[in-house]
């Protein structure tokens, strides 16, 4: 049986919201944005996987990720501070190093929602951490890294994705795409594979 946590008043509410990023989407903006009144703060943490190839490395995640942040807090500084932070190993251990109370994760479609909730039974079985969902805006439902990336390696016009990713993010994949010797191009021929 899962031990009950007190909670003081004085108690700052920390939210954890882990991912690759790879790239970060308007759509992760969004939930961040929306999360931003319901927390103390949030931590962005931008989770290395050596496994799995990334369409950005990992230092330029973190790098794209704290631009578009410090442009979203900017917008509404009255909000919840957000900082980016980049960890490896377990999630839930980075979140409970962090001091945060819940993990925070975007639901998009009701695929996610199964796939998250039992995500969130796990976690709090085995970390006693909670898990907070946030329903990303409609425009966003369908928004996936995973599909970007392959929109991208596959020589897709990502100039027509502009409502579901920023225009740093935009800018940043074509000058991959122009690039030959990019990490693009290997997805590319990856993804012909599939």
């Amino acid at each position: 049986m899962p031990v009950a946590r007190t909670i003081t008043a004085m108690e700052e509410h920390i939210a954890i919201y882990a991912g690759s990023f790879d790239p970060i989407t308007s759509g992760h903006l969004d939930v961040i944005a929306r999360a931003r009144g319901m927390f103390d703060q949030i931590i962005v943490g931008i989770g290395h996987n050596p496994e799995k190839q990334s369409l950005f490395p990992f230092d330029e995640r973190v790098e794209i990720a704290t631009t578009l942040i410090k442009e979203l807090v900017q917008d509404n500084p009255d909000l919840a501070p957000v900082t980016v932070k980049q960890y490896g190993g377990l999630t839930v251990d980075f979140a409970k190093n962090s001091g945060a109370s819940a993990l925070l994760r975007g639901i998009r479609n009701v695929t996610d929602l199964a796939m998250e909730t039992q995500l969130a039974i796990t976690n709090r079985q085995v970390a006693n951490m909670e898990t907070v969902f946030i329903v990303t805006g409609e425009a966003y439902a369908f928004t996936s890294s995973s599909l970007i990336r392959q929109i991208a390696a596959l020589g897709g016009d990502v100039e027509r994705l502009r409502s579901i990713i920023p225009p740093l993010v935009i800018n940043k994949i074509k000058a991959l795409q122009s690039d030959p010797t990019s990490s693009l191009h290997t997805l590319g021929q990856d993804a012909h594979i599939e």
